[in-house]
């Protein structure tokens, strides 16, 4: 079985046992969290929410937090001697999918 979910501004497609990772959520190492499911997929069945499928959840591990890959980029203006380099990391979350769950 097959969802896709939206969260963080994003949508996923994800299946069982796949890790992921979301913008920081907060939570412990080993809670659970649930998503809305926008559309299902079950072989040749696929379910299609308005704007989701009531009933369906897919429940994700909380595995770790962290920080992605460090971004640089720079301000310049010419003839004028500025220039400012500057840096972001994101802080993430990665999750594990546990169960995806239809609506009955």
């Amino acid at each position: 079985m097959q969802a896709i979910v939206k969260t963080d501004g994003r949508q996923f497609f994800l299946t069982e046992g796949q890790e992921f990772d979301v913008g920081s959520i907060p939570g412990e190492p080993g809670d659970i969290r649930e998503f809305e499911v926008l559309m299902l997929i079950d072989g040749d069945n696929i379910v299609v929410g308005t704007p989701i499928i009531e009933g369906a959840k897919v429940r994700a591990k909380i595995e770790a937090h962290g920080k992605g890959k460090k971004l640089r980029f720079m301000k310049y203006k010419n003839k004028t001697r500025y220039r400012r380099r500057l840096g972001h990391r994101q802080h993430l979350t990665r999750l594990v999918v546990e169960s995806i769950e239809g609506s009955s």
